[in-house]
């Protein structure tokens, strides 16, 4: 009879793959750029099994889902989003991942006089990719980026969202 550890059992009995916290600052340019800084948390799910595919075209047919959210210091535009994320691996430490979904916010839709980003409509698509370090089988630090508009597709402003910024992981 064997016992299994607290560690492995938490593993075993995880519904998310990741957790991730972040922050990020604004790159927008001079007329629509955001103050403050933007922390967040993201959530990763794996229920493809990307994280046991070997070549790149299985992590291309295995990507994870994600839901997260940013809150905008300042003036700052407040997020929720999610997606699919693909992950490849450039060595065993390097990786690189593309994301691909949506977002819902809470900033200016028109041009109303003030200062920040008009976005023409509630909900906008959103990309984002990151360039990441495994410190350990479990941490990793990443370097991000993020841009959010409606492609053109809402009536009005679509002057968009873009950020930078570094984030942590832990893999369960």
């Amino acid at each position: 009879m064997s016992f299994a550890t607290h560690h492995d059992v938490f593993a075993a009995d995880t519904v998310f793959d990741e957790l991730r916290f972040g922050t990020s600052a604004s790159i927008n340019g001079s007329g629509t750029h955001e103050s403050g800084i933007f922390p967040s948390a993201t959530i990763f799910f794996d229920p493809l099994s990307s994280g046991t595919a070997v070549t790149w075209q299985q992590s291309v047919l295995e990507p994870r889902i994600y839901l997260g959210a940013s809150v905008g210091t300042g003036d700052g535009v407040d997020q929720v989003y999610g997606g699919l994320a693909w992950t490849a691996n450039v060595t065993d430490k390097l990786f690189v991942e593309l994301g691909l979904g949506g977002t819902v916010h809470n900033g200016d839709l028109n041009d109303d006089g003030t200062k920040g980003p008009k976005l023409g409509c509630r909900f906008l698509f959103r990309e984002q990719v990151a360039v990441g370090y495994r410190i350990t089988d479990n941490w990793q630090i990443l370097a991000t980026a993020d841009h959010s508009s409606n492609a053109n597709v809402c009536d009005g402003s679509n002057d968009g969202l873009s950020h930078a910024g570094l984030a942590i992981g832990y893999n369960f």
